[in-house]
């Protein structure tokens, strides 16, 4: 058994990581619950027991074998060198340490040849989820012919970043059904019922630095394997799952059957009927990624095609969840075992 801590466990991403333990080979572990000081004091449920959420001690972090960091970038730069001096492996899902000097971004469901977490490695950052999901799709992709371009556009929901953006959203939307001033506090524009590809001056979230981080994550996974990727960022009226319209230029042309036979597999769901197009909706609480081709026509005759379209969702949180719980089972072989004698 391990002794496990999430820090920001009453956020988003902290209440869907702790479903994902309890589904994991990790599920017989303790749990400690750890956040900011105004939310000492809330009850979660573990299992079939009900926790305490507890504010984060000068020696929170002892005798815990790992620790993620699920809450703000301010709350993980404050503690995340406290846990590692106490021995406990760090896990940022926050994203605020892949910029640090030996921290690595992960994903262990691709064949990724990055490099491998060691003991010097002073923590890990699960892959953003959407860089995740592009990066699933562009490897299996390059199993049936090498990627000459790809260009995305990424619809981001209101939970990628937080409470604070979903219960704004949710305000702006009652407001305007009844004529009342909207809320701006957070994105300092109005978000509901509008698409926007950057915010107001005075929000306190970014779409900028949101699709420089999906960048860099691409990046590392892609460890020079796949073409740099055209990207951009939208903000959608939505408060849940990513989704992606993905354009993509093959070396090659290739036959459709081929492509779809790349893309189907562990992690990817493909979607071959019209009526069942990937959503949103229907990501909520799958692990996999959803998503649907569709080809640009090829030479007359030819069945072979070279250019594609791929329409794709997949849940935010979800996918941040599963990708951190394989990142703590793949440092498993890091930790001690047993006790010097």
């Amino acid at each position: 058994m391990y002794k496990i801590a999430i820090a920001g466990a009453s956020t988003l991403v902290g209440r869907e990581l702790k479903e994902a333990l309890e589904e994991s080979p990790l599920a017989a572990s303790g749990l400690t619950l750890l956040d900011e000081e105004d939310a000492r004091g809330q009850l979660e449920q573990v299992g079939d027991e009900i926790a305490v959420v507890q504010a984060i001690g000068i020696d929170a972090f002892e005798q815990i074998d790992f620790t993620f960091f699920c809450g703000s970038e301010s709350l993980t730069r404050k503690h995340w060198r406290h846990a590692l001096r106490a021995g406990s492996t760090v896990l940022d899902l926050s994203g605020a340490l892949d910029q640090e000097t030996g921290v690595l971004v992960r994903a262990p469901w691709l064949g990724s040849e990055a490099a491998e977490p060691d003991l010097f490695t002073p923590a890990v950052v699960p892959a953003h989820p959407a860089a995740l999901a592009l990066a699933l799709v562009l490897e299996r992709l390059q199993q049936a012919a090498p990627v000459r371009f790809a260009a995305a556009t990424l619809l981001e929901p209101a939970s990628e970043f937080g409470r604070a953006a979903m219960d704004e959203l949710h305000q702006q939307t009652v407001n305007l059904l009844s004529f009342q001033n909207l809320p701006r506090a957070v994105y300092d524009a109005q978000a509901a019922y509008n698409l926007l590809a950057g915010l107001g001056e005075s929000a306190t979230i970014s779409l900028s630095a949101a699709e420089a981080r999906i960048r860099r994550h691409y990046e590392a996974l892609a460890a020079g394997r796949w073409p740099a990727l055209a990207l951009q960022v939208i903000q959608a009226p939505v408060f849940h799952g990513h989704t992606f319209s993905i354009a993509v230029e093959l070396e090659r042309p290739v036959e459709v059957f081929a492509l779809e036979e790349a893309l189907s597999g562990d992690h990817v769901d493909l979607v071959l009927e019209d009526t069942d197009s990937p959503s949103n909706l229907a990501a909520t609480g799958q692990n996999d990624v959803l998503i649907r081709l569709r080809t640009e026509p090829g030479p007359r005759n030819s069945s072979q095609v070279s250019r594609l379209w791929i329409w794709a969702a997949s849940d935010n949180l979800r996918l941040l969840a599963q990708n951190a719980v394989e990142c703590a089972l793949d440092l498993r072989r890091l930790r001690p075992q047993g006790t010097v004698q």
